[in-house]
């Protein structure tokens, strides 16, 4: 039997512990030696977990990277803006590398990310995790099939949620475009990503629209308090930090969200963050500057043209697709896929085996682990045509991103770049 891959993991957060996590369950195959993690509880989590020694458990991955090439790959899943030094370093040293999306936040790092892989000719997987999952391989096989006929037209909603908004993006990581990005990049580059890989094209041109509507301190309602243990409005508010979190402990939950906001899962831990920390904050009165819905226009060379819509006001969904073409029509939400024939006017339900939620508590549907699969065996034979998500198909991605922001900020219509 070959001997399993070695994995370094850079940044013990969810998505890292999240990657890590199937090395356990598929131990003939990966193995993790190192972590490198700033935060004690999380580094000694996962260190635990995978019975690492101290000497294997550091705080800054540059001690990790001084030590030459520790493992076959690193997982680098640090936060957005602090993802090229790492790549750059373990990329010379030879080290295969799985890095969590966004590659990187600007066109210059992310061509910079390309070209150092591509110059050490290491693989490199984006964490596009989307690519991965069961239902994808379903649509897409439908829409490779040609039983649409010429695509014509997309529409796709990411239907973020309204407690998942008020969790990471106004209280949370990615509140604030300087210390984080943009939300286009922090949360959706996964679907433009996958508009992109399902239609097998990159679009030409975008135009988008968007703002911050609502988590606003105009919108604070009449005798809120700065914090949700302290309102005396909080139990008619449906952004309650207190109910939210509460409920989620009470249900023992011990995963994604609540993981973020508290190390030790008591309702002593939780009163204590939601008094002192920021996830205890009124949504109203936070420093966050991101949208809360924004939309973005596609147009592709064939033609073909596509909508995507992000909003904050929704329940707890998956993404809901629908593709029209000149014979049939595509409805998709995640969990189920109908084709309605034009010429037969029949609809048929087309199977996959699911996979979880679509969502990072769920592991994204079974992208996670579909991602490491491939990754996996991608470094364990040398074949990085394994890996759906590789360099320049996510620059593209990332360039239609950027592209769609400017378009935003500027009130235009832009030109995607070339990858190349």
């Amino acid at each position: 039997m070959p001997a399993a891959v070695t994995l370094a993991v850079v940044g013990a957060g969810n998505r890292g512990t999240g990657y890590a996590r199937w090395a356990l369950a598929n131990r003939e195959r990966a193995e993790v030696v190192a972590v490198a993690e700033p935060r004690t509880p999380r580094r000694e989590r996962l260190a635990a977990a995978h019975g690492l020694g101290a000497g294997a458990a550091v705080a800054d991955w540059r001690e990790l990277a001084a030590r030459g090439r520790i493992a076959d790959a690193v997982l680098i899943c640090t936060l957005d803006r602090d993802h090229l030094e790492p790549v750059l370093a373990f990329a010379a040293l030879g080290h295969h590398i799985l890095l969590e999306k966004p590659m990187a936040l600007t066109e210059g790092e992310c061509r910079r990310i390309v070209d150092a892989v591509e110059e050490a000719g290491v693989i490199l997987a984006v964490g596009h995790v989307l690519r991965y999952t069961p239902y994808t391989r379903a649509l897409k096989a439908v829409v490779d099939s040609g039983r649409l006929g010429e695509i014509a037209s997309v529409q796709h909603l990411e239907p973020v949620g309204f407690w998942h908004q008020a969790h990471s993006f106004v209280r949370g990581n990615w509140r604030r475009e300087d210390q984080a990005t943009s939300m286009l990049m922090a949360k959706s580059c996964h679907d433009l990503d996958w508009l992109q890989y399902v239609l097998g094209r990159p679009p030409s041109r975008v135009s988008s629209f968007g703002r911050l509507s609502h988590f606003r301190p105009g919108n604070r309602p009449a005798g809120a308090a700065d914090r949700c243990l302290d309102c005396a409005v909080e139990r008619d508010c449906p952004y309650s930090a207190a109910r939210d979190y509460g409920d989620r402990l009470a249900r023992g939950e011990h995963s994604w969200p609540l993981n973020v906001v508290v190390d030790e899962f008591t309702p002593q831990a939780l009163e204590g963050a939601l008094r002192e920390g920021p996830y205890g904050r009124c949504v109203y009165a936070c420093d966050n500057d991101v949208v809360d819905h924004q939309v973005v226009a596609m147009e592709f060379d064939s033609g073909a043209t596509a909508t995507f819509t992000m909003t904050a006001f929704t329940e707890r969904a998956d993404r809901q697709t629908r593709i029209f073409g000149t014979r049939a029509e595509l409805r998709g939400d995640g969990r189920s896929l109908r084709v309605y024939d034009f010429l037969t006017r029949a609809e048929e339900t087309i199977a996959f085996d699911g996979a979880g939620a679509m969502d990072a508590a769920g592991g994204h549907g079974g992208g996670d682990a579909g991602l490491m699969d491939a990754f996996v065996a991608a470094v364990a034979t040398g074949d990085p045509s394994l890996v759906r998500s590789g360099p320049r198909e996510s620059l593209t991605s990332h360039l239609t991103v950027l592209a769609a922001e400017r378009a935003r900020r500027a009130g235009t219509v832009e030109t995607v770049g070339p990858s190349c």
